[in-house]
């Protein structure tokens, strides 16, 4: 037990309780219970994505980044005639499945692009790169996800989901 030198006897037993109390209860990401899973964190800024995606970026004007702020809701800002382009970059582990799936995979990220306030001059994007390097580009609508390419136009081939 720990002591408090000069305080009352009541308030170590209250201090030894809380420290006891944390060690069993407190700061584990372990489940508390057997049927709890384990929480699942998004892990650290995707650094490597983010680096090879600034040259895809310059390549459509000019580009401004936030820096690592908790409440960021995108990443990269391109700045070009028309449209100002507000991008979120993120690490995709299974890049190759359907838009339905990522739009699963990444509702939290799509719901914050979908509070900057867009009209024809302002879009937002949804950028996903795999771990191998395989990027795909998504155009974040108030009510679907429409793939695109590099450039931002809308891919013949791709998905969209409504």
């Amino acid at each position: 037990m720990q002591s408090v030198k000069g305080a009352p006897a009541t308030l170590k037993k209250t201090k030894w309780r809380y420290i006891q109390h944390e060690k069993h209860h407190g700061k584990t990401n372990e489940p508390q219970h057997k049927n709890e899973e384990t929480p699942m964190s998004r892990g650290p800024r995707p650094h490597r994505a983010l680096a090879e995606a600034i040259p895809i970026a310059k390549a459509r004007g000019i580009v401004q980044m936030v820096t690592g702020a908790p409440e960021r809701i995108f990443d990269i800002a391109i700045i070009s005639k028309v449209p100002v382009t507000f991008t979120r970059v993120m690490f995709a582990p299974e890049i190759l499945a359907t838009t339905r799936q990522l739009a699963d995979d990444f509702n939290e990220e799509i719901a914050q692009l979908r509070i900057i306030v867009r009209d024809k001059a302002i879009t937002t994007e949804l950028w996903l790169r795999s771990r191998h390097g395989t990027w795909r580009f998504f155009l974040v609508t108030p009510d679907s996800l429409v793939e695109i390419d590099r450039e931002g136009k809308p891919v013949v081939s791709g998905q969209t989901l409504a």
